[in-house]
């Protein structure tokens, strides 16, 4: 058994070197946005190490950086990490019936896109070890990203570090704009939160809101607009 875990461990380190050098590119433009925040180079390298989110840390930083509450902080990365319920729950049905709770939380930490992919596509049940050995190298990396995007954004003058924080939402629109150009929808959606997020800036009551609470309303609400509109068939989902 022990043989089995080492073996699926060192897959796992093997797997995860792509995920970490990618999570290096993105994590540094999220130190960026920690060090504008008010982070120092601790306080983000914790924040990302306990996160694994590039969303949910971008949202929480924000809030911080407009000195929004503890309540808001929390409901922002729940929202912006829901996804992971989803995917964790999906990930539940590889794992061995006998499996013990301490190793089903740790998974938990595991839990990241790319992660969850490489996990849920593994044959037959999934060897925990194989998760962590993946988590060891790629968590390394996109802490080790923040950590020097803060340094970095210490470093160099404030017009430079203006323009590399831009660099995190190039990502953001690189993830959506394909969905966009192939769905109607979903760029139906999209423009109408734009437009949305900007009137509320600006309509009397909603802009004296912060700029996190305004985030959560409209994401919840946008969102569940959409499924109404437009719910995901089951039908598709069998197939």
């Amino acid at each position: 058994m022990r043989a089995q875990n080492s073996d699926a461990f060192r897959l796992g380190l093997r797997h995860g070197i792509p995920i970490m050098l990618g999570y290096l590119a993105v994590s540094f433009a999220l130190g960026i946005s920690a060090r504008n925040a008010g982070l120092n180079v601790i306080q983000a390298g914790v924040a990302s190490l306990t996160n694994m989110a590039s969303a949910g840390e971008y949202a929480g930083f924000q809030v911080i950086r407009e000195h929004g509450s503890l309540i808001e902080i929390a409901l922002m990365t729940l929202i912006a990490n829901a996804r992971y319920l989803l995917m964790s729950c999906a990930l539940s049905q590889k794992l061995a019936p006998d499996l013990r709770t301490p190793h089903r939380l740790l998974l938990g930490m595991t839990v990241t896109d790319e992660m969850f992919a490489l996990s849920i596509a593994s044959p037959g049940m999934l060897n925990p070890w194989y998760p962590y050995g993946m988590f060891a190298v790629s968590a390394t990396g996109w802490t080790a990203g923040t950590m020097l995007g803060v340094v970095v954004g210490n470093a160099l003058p404030a017009r430079l570090v203006s323009a590399l924080s831009v660099s995190l939402f190039g990502m953001f629109l690189a993830a959506i704009v394909p969905k966009a150009r192939q769905d109607r929808f979903i760029r139906a959606v999209i423009l109408t939160s734009m437009a949305l997020s900007g009137l509320c800036a600006v309509l009397p009551g909603v802009k004296t809101l912060s700029s996190g609470m305004r985030v959560i309303l409209l994401t919840v609400t946008v969102s569940a607009a959409a499924a109404l509109i437009r719910p995901v068939e089951e039908a598709a989902d069998a197939n």
